[in-house]
């Protein structure tokens, strides 16, 4: 086969990862805007105007993002979401890259491509902006830059390694753990020859140097986001959330189907000596999720590297059958991928936005269910402050007790010439109450011993529900809303007492 048709081969090969990348991508565009923001998206917004080199949940990387996309395309779910969706396509595309770089072929590349684009996490990333959508593209690449630098023998590759260890960390404090799997993996295979290269020591100062303003950030704010991830940790921990830890590295991390895929590919990497390090950068993380108790889905952004190696195994594996078993095998995988990713997809995305198939996703996915009723909070809201009396109107403020509320009220509210919430709950906190105090406080998420507890003069003022009967955290666990007089502490004493992690 002569340079040219080598080259054009390169080039269908190419053609086919994006169009993978790019068919995932056009279902997304046209469906993400079918029902309302996520909670947590709310609480991305909210931060992403209150822009920092950090934030109590997270890095700030994720709220610039969406702070540029709002300049851009306002409050349009699909333009607000369409970052996430090309960080999906991207992340297609990386993992068949890394299935040619470790010498598959076409089949190789495109069974990696698929099986990530329909994997489980995959599919929900790209219905939403999250940093764990930006988190898997980071650990994705460092992966892919991590083979060049083995196929290639060129030390300068750590530069581009150490560069996105960077912006992980600006991304997801995870990264972490990946960090410690890169390291690992030096030490204990051939690649602790580069702890003698300055490419290396040079590649990790220059990711130490693009996380260190978050770092300052952190030590100006007594490490709160560690404080925060304690809580959180521990929440979950107690509610069960990091069960089913092994049941979802197969259910959520990756497309059920594709289990041998991921499986071969990670027997493939112990086994070959040049590659051995991603087989650690695997291996480490994972045990210190487990025993550490992390959630399942936290190791998602290793998963890609896996299906690449899987996929340059199974090619060869194929080969080396006859025709008729090779062609059934092909069809068989593709077959139960396809199918697979399919019935993931009716659940986590909003084909439709009426009818049995949106009854059914909202059914089995909670998080679909926490894009409901925003909108109709907020109207319910502004209904409650213009029923006040004139003078009360003039001097009201919206107390909320989750960052979905806090959010909705900033995002959604300025429509009803609502004020900004007052929250306590992670960088809300720490922006502080409003210097003149509200005489009247439409009171959200609280229970009434709650709010009797730290407020004056409470009344039940309305509920707090969705038009379509669906039960979520807010409709089902606090939908009594108030009308309160000022706390019954001072401002000062009350807000020290108001901080919250959620």
């Amino acid at each position: 086969m002569n340079l040219e048709n080598v080259e054009n081969d390169r080039r269908g090969d190419t053609w086919a990862l994006v169009g993978i990348a790019a068919s995932v991508a056009v279902v997304h565009v046209l469906t993400n805007g079918r029902y309302g923001f996520h909670r947590d998206e709310l609480q991305v917004l909210s931060d992403a105007r209150h822009l920092d080199w950090g934030f109590v949940p997270y890095p700030p990387l994720t709220p610039v993002v969406e702070r540029i996309s709002m300049s851009i395309f306002g409050l349009s779910l699909v333009g607000l979401r369409l970052a996430s969706v090309i960080a999906q396509a991207i992340l297609v595309v990386v993992a068949g890259l890394m299935a040619r770089e470790l010498g598959g072929g076409r089949l190789a590349q495109v069974a990696t491509a698929l099986a990530v684009a329909l994997s489980t996490l995959a599919l929900f990333e790209g219905t939403e902006f999250q940093y764990t959508t930006f988190d898997n593209l980071w650990w994705a690449l460092i992966a892919y830059f991590v083979i060049r630098l083995l196929k290639t023998e060129d030390p300068r590759w750590w530069l581009g390694i150490g560069a996105t260890i960077g912006v992980g960390f600006q991304t997801k404090y995870t990264m972490g753990f990946f960090l410690c799997g890169v390291m690992g993996a030096v030490l204990l295979t051939p690649g602790r020859r580069y702890l003698a290269s300055g490419w290396f020591w040079g590649g990790m100062a220059l990711g130490f140097a693009i996380c260190a303003p978050n770092l300052i950030w952190q030590v100006r704010h007594g490490f709160i986001s560690l404080h925060f991830l304690q809580h959180i940790h521990a929440r979950d921990v107690g509610e069960g959330r990091a069960n089913g830890f092994w049941r979802d590295q197969f259910w959520i991390c990756a497309n059920l189907f594709a289990a041998p895929l991921w499986i071969a590919g990670l027997v493939g990497y112990l086994r070959d000596r040049r590659y051995r390090m991603l087989g650690w950068m695997y291996v480490i993380p994972l045990a210190l999720y487990f025993f550490g108790k992390g959630r399942g889905y936290y190791l998602g952004g290793g998963y890609p590297m896996l299906m690449a190696m899987g996929g340059v195994v199974g090619e060869r594996w194929v080969a080396s059958l006859s025709r008729v078993p090779r062609r059934a095998v092909e069809a068989v995988f593709f077959t139960g991928v396809v199918g697979c990713g399919l019935l993931m997809s009716a659940i986590i995305i909003p084909w439709a936005s009426s009818g049995k198939l949106m009854k059914f996703a909202l059914t089995n996915n909670g998080d679909l269910r926490e894009e409901i009723g925003w909108d109709e909070l907020v109207k319910t809201v502004a209904g409650i402050r213009d029923s006040l009396p004139p003078e009360q109107q003039q001097n009201v403020g919206v107390m909320v007790r989750n960052y979905g509320e806090q959010g909705a009220i900033e995002i959604l509210g300025p429509a009803y010439h609502l004020p900004p919430p007052i929250s306590g709950i992670n960088s809300a906190w720490l922006r502080g109450y409003p210097a003149t105090s509200p005489s009247v406080l439409i009171v959200l998420g609280t229970s009434r011993e709650d709010a009797d507890r730290m407020y004056t003069s409470c009344r039940l003022a309305g509920h707090n529900g969705n038009s379509l009967g669906v039960k979520n955290e807010e409709s089902e666990d606090h939908p009594d809303i108030f009308v309160c007089g000022a706390p019954r502490a001072p401002w000062a004493e009350f807000w020290e007492d108001y901080q919250g992690y959620g």
